[in-house]
């Protein structure tokens, strides 16, 4: 299963890297069990609108396997927070969201992440969260989305949006679960020495 996150400049990095953490620790973990040669059972790629490296928030630089056009067909697209002003305006980043949509069985979002799924239209009609700090402005940037404040994360199906940093691992522990089951995610887990909150 090809996992895809989006990158960009001014991402908060853990938005990213603590996704990416949990299900290359969760393929790992699964492939201890596995005949040698065996693929993994999630592949993790960074994509971005170009293919320079991008600056995340706290500086660090991030090169993109990807751009939003190359890409493998993703099982999961996942849109990290961060300061995202810059990728609002971008109708390239909101339509490839929007078709990913379309194409992958699920969209995801970290913290302000979840602003960007909704300037794509991807969270009309249905509940959704962020960051405590930008709820209002998730509601204010779309009415149509259903708020919703004091969870780590909302599984809407196909599209499912948590709270900030922490939260998107809970969510990414959560949606290893979904495609795998409890046992490897609380595995993932262990392994990570990461006191997982399993309910939302």
């Amino acid at each position: 299963m090809n996992i895809g996150i989006l990158v960009f400049d001014e991402m908060e990095l853990l938005d990213m890297a603590g996704p990416y953490e949990v299900f290359t620790t969760a393929a790992r973990v699964q492939g201890r069990s596995q005949p040698a040669g065996t693929a993994p059972l999630f592949k993790v790629v960074t994509i971005a609108s170009a293919t320079a490296a991008v600056r995340a928030r706290a500086g660090l630089r991030v090169q993109p396997d990807f751009t939003l056009h190359d890409h493998p067909p993703l099982h999961c697209a996942l849109v990290p927070g961060g300061v995202v002003d810059a990728e609002l305006q971008r109708q390239e980043v909101l339509s490839w969201i929007a078709a990913q949509h379309r194409r992958a069985p699920i969209v995801a979002s970290v913290c302000t992440g979840a602003l960007l799924l909704a300037a794509a239209g991807v969270l009309d009609g249905l509940a959704a969260t962020t960051h405590w700090e930008d709820l209002d402005a998730l509601r204010t940037l779309r009415p149509a989305v259903a708020v919703r404040d004091g969870v780590r994360w909302v599984d809407e199906g196909l599209v499912v949006t948590s709270a900030g940093i922490s939260a998107g691992m809970d969510m990414s522990l959560h949606l290893v679960r979904r495609l795998q089951g409890h046992e490897l995610a609380a595995r993932t887990a262990r392994q990570m020495d990461y006191d997982w909150n399993d309910t939302p």
